[in-house]
């Protein structure tokens, strides 16, 4: 059965719905004449002024800006020096909003993803942000790819329920009060962490 891609609509709400909602969904990545794709099992929420944790707690900068503008958009930075963070950006232009994803479970393309990872462990693959990204192949010139109409990079909506938990965010030393942190409960692809 075929599934939808979803529409600005969908970014365009309260970022901790988002995330818990894009559970389950499919991201797909087109690269020459191959389509790699990965079920989300695990996210996290970042919204503006009211999350210490979020990149826009100070309003807007150039990493960041991102953050404030369209919903449906991929925000895409570096880490550690050494990997990219895939997120999706959320609500209403000027309200800062963005979810990070955490983990997939690998769906299409599972030789290519580990050819590009250099590991064998299915399970290693794309559990984590880091690893998902090198997996698909997403790098910082992903960073404002509209999802909603991109040809390389899209989501597509989930073909049933999932059961979410939920938990503080991982790696953050504020905000953790926050249980914003959605994961598909006993799947062994969300990373290791609070599930």
């Amino acid at each position: 059965m075929a599934v939808a891609r979803l529409g600005r609509g969908f970014f365009s709400r309260y970022t901790p719905e988002v995330a818990r909602d894009l559970l389950g969904c499919l991201i797909v990545r087109e690269t020459r004449g191959s389509r790699l794709s990965g079920r989300i099992v695990e996210a996290e929420a970042y919204r503006g002024s009211d999350d210490p944790a979020s990149h826009s707690y100070r309003g807007a900068t150039k990493r960041s800006a991102m953050m404030f503008g369209e919903a449906g958009r991929a925000y895409v930075y570096f880490v550690y020096g050494n990997h990219w963070c895939l997120n999706f950006t959320t609500e209403e232009e000027g309200q800062p909003g963005a979810v990070l994803i955490r983990a997939l479970e690998p769906v299409e393309g599972v030789a290519r993803m580990a050819r590009s990872r250099g590991v064998d462990d299915l399970r290693s693959l794309t559990s984590g942000p880091g690893r998902l990204t090198e997996a698909l192949s997403i790098g910082g010139s992903f960073n404002g790819e509209d999802v909603v109409t991109s040809k390389r990079l899209r989501v597509e909506g989930r073909a049933g329920q999932v059961e979410a938990g939920t938990s503080a965010r991982i790696g953050v030393s504020s905000g953790r009060e926050m249980r914003w942190r959605f994961f598909v409960v006993g799947n062994p692809f969300v990373s290791k962490g609070k599930a």
